[in-house]
C-alpha cells in the first residue's frame, strides 16, 4: 500500500505562484508515474501534469508554460510549481501515483487533496 500526503495549497492573487508537494510512503516501486490532478466545483477531475520515474513529463495544455512538475526519486516526492496563476486554476489539487499494480489492472493511489484558490 502507498500513502500520498500533499502540502502547499492556499490562497493567492492572480499572477502569483504556489508550490505543491506530495510525499509518498509505503510499498513504493521504483518505476512509477507521479502526477497532479485537479477538480473544480461542478467539473470532472482532470490531469494537470505527471512525470514518469524516468523523467518524462506530460502537461495539460491549459498549464503549459506556467506550471512545472518535478520529482525527487530519493525522497519519493513530487512537486508542482505553479506560476502566473489564474482564477480558473482554482480547484482541489490531488496527488496521484500509478505503478505496476495499476498497469496490471488494480487501483492507483490518491492523496487527500489540497485546495488552491486564485483570486482575481
Amino acid at each position: 500500500q502507498v500513502q500520498l500526503v500533499e502540502s502547499g495549497g492556499g490562497l493567492v492573487q492572480a499572477g502569483g505562484s504556489l508550490r505543491l508537494s506530495c510525499a509518498a510512503s509505503g510499498n513504493i516501486f521504483s518505476i512509477n508515474v507521479m502526477g497532479w490532478y485537479r477538480q473544480a466545483p461542478g467539473k470532472q477531475r482532470e490531469l494537470v501534469a505527471d512525470m514518469h520515474s524516468s523523467g518524462s513529463t506530460n502537461y495539460a495544455d491549459s498549464v503549459k508554460g506556467r506550471f512545472t512538475i518535478s520529482r525527487d526519486n530519493a525522497k519519493n516526492t513530487v512537486y508542482l510549481q505553479m506560476n502566473s496563476l489564474k482564477p480558473e486554476d482554482t480547484a482541489v489539487y490531488y496527488c496521484n501515483m500509478k505503478d505496476y499494480a495499476y498497469w496490471a489492472g488494480k487501483d492507483d493511489y490518491w492523496g487527500q487533496g489540497t485546495q488552491v484558490t486564485v483570486s482575481s
